[in-house]
This record gives C-alpha cells, sequence and structure tokens, in this order.
C-alpha cells in the first residue's frame, strides 16, 4: 500500500492532490470493498509517511468528490455505487431497507395549496384544484442523498400528518396504490442551495428526475420533482430485443 500511495518525484501537484488521487486509483482496484472503514488518518500518515494534515485534505477532496462518505461517530467509508432500478415503481423508503439501511426525512415543507398551471396538467385536474405540497430531504443510513418535492391531489391525501417517511405507505393507508408511472431523467449540475443540503461539492452531478403515477384506473397520484445525488446512483434498466429477435445495430 506504501507504494501505491507514495508521491511521485518532480510531480508538483500538491501532495494532497497527489494523495487523492491515489487513493482514489487504489479503490477503484477494489482493494478496498464499498462500505468497508478507511484506515484512520494515524495510519494512512504513517504508511505515506505524510502529514496528518495533507492525508485530512486528500480525504476532505475525496468526501467533496463523493467517493467516500463519512459518518458522524463511526468513520469515513468507501462510499457504495446504489444501482436503482429504472424501470420498477418503487419507493425510496422501500428501496433503502432492501439494502439494509434505514431510511429518513428531513421536512422542508408539508402544506396544502394550489397547483401551479403545469402541474395542474401533469396530475390532470382543474385549476384551484386543492392539493397536498411535500418537500422533503431523503436520507439512507443518515446520508442525504436525494431532495423531492412532490405534489398531490388531496384527496388522495385527506391528512397531511399522516406522511411520515414514506408518501407510498400513507397514500396506501388511505386506499390509493400507484400502479403504473411515468418517469423522466436528466443529467445536470447541482445549485449551490443543492449542493448544500446534499452535502455534495460545488457544481456536483445530480439526476433531476420528473414522476408522475397514476392508479389502477388511470387516475394521476403524484406529480414529483428530485434530486439525486450522481456520484451515488445509477439507474438500471433492464432492456429486451425487438419483436422476432431483430435489433438496432443497423
Amino acid at each position: 500500500m506504501r507504494e501505491l500511495l507514495a508521491a511521485r518525484e518532480g510531480d508538483a501537484t500538491p501532495l494532497y492532490l497527489q494523495l487523492a488521487r491515489n487513493l482514489r486509483q487504489h479503490l477503484a482496484s477494489g482493494a478496498i470493498d464499498a462500505g468497508s472503514a478507511l484506515p484512520s488518518e494515524r495510519d494512512l500518515s504513517a504508511v505515506t509517511g505524510m502529514s496528518r494534515v495533507t492525508v485530512r485534505k486528500a480525504i476532505e477532496q475525496l468526501i467533496a468528490e463523493g467517493v467516500l462518505v463519512r459518518k458522524q461517530g463511526s468513520g469515513t467509508f468507501v462510499a457504495r455505487r446504489i444501482d436503482a432500478a429504472g424501470s420498477v415503481l418503487s419507493s425510496f423508503s422501500d428501496d433503502a431497507r432492501a439494502r439494509g439501511e434505514d431510511p429518513g426525512t428531513v421536512w422542508i415543507s408539508k402544506a396544502y395549496g394550489e397547483p401551479t398551471e403545469e402541474e395542474a396538467a401533469a396530475l390532470g385536474v382543474a385549476a384551484g384544484t386543492r392539493v397536498a405540497r411535500l418537500g422533503r430531504v431523503r436520507l439512507s443510513g443518515g446520508e442525504p442523498l436525494a431532495i423531492e418535492h412532490a405534489v398531490v391531489p388531496a384527496h388522495h391525501l385527506p391528512r397531511l400528518e399522516a406522511v411520515d417517511t414514506s408518501l407510498y405507505a400513507a397514500l396506501a393507508a388511505a386506499g390509493v396504490r400507484p400502479a403504473t408511472g411515468t418517469q423522466r431523467l436528466r443529467a445536470c449540475l447541482a445549485t449551490p442551495t443543492e449542493a448544500g443540503i446534499l452535502s455534495a461539492r460545488a457544481n456536483a452531478a445530480v439526476l433531476r428526475i420528473e414522476r408522475v403515477t397514476r392508479t389502477a384506473a388511470g387516475e394521476a397520484v403524484e406529480f414529483t420533482r428530485s434530486v439525486y445525488r450522481g456520484d451515488r446512483y445509477d439507474f438500471v434498466s433492464e432492456l429486451s430485443g425487438l419483436p422476432g429477435g431483430g435489433t438496432t445495430a443497423d
């Protein structure tokens, strides 16, 4: 490990950036499993011969890049890439639990109001229809991963206080179950506010997602706009061949 993390003679790059680069390559090789703890600053300092200040700056750089994550009171860990099924209608909370992590929510807003023209069109409701507005930060294992803003026709959610961690659980309790949906993803850069909320670096890559879900009868349930950390998420979809076994290669 000492050889992998050693500084290069004649390299004018600041030492902490050299160490960050070498650590990044070391982790990419699979030397430390995703989710495992990084050696302590003291151990890395002893191995590399660099000061703890240099080691700390290198670690902070990799945390800003999303390569590492720091968990309060536990240490620094190699970040896991999350494979999210892009073709399956599921909730953030259920996905987190399926990974063995506890979902969490920090509420930004929770109130009734009227939809904008775009929201009314997406939900197929008339202007002036009463809707529930739900803004929140989604956490998994205590780490902020997404910001969600959902708009739901109020008759689907007669009691806002019923919405705790999972919107879908509150809808199910009210007898409403999303059965189908349409989802659109775009790659963008985080705004300064989004980066701050998600503990990401300035101008970090994010995935902007718009989702409209419907009941089996075709009634719109929600119109949700989300921002997911691009350094943590891969959205994966199953593909099938064309009828008759053809391809699009030609």
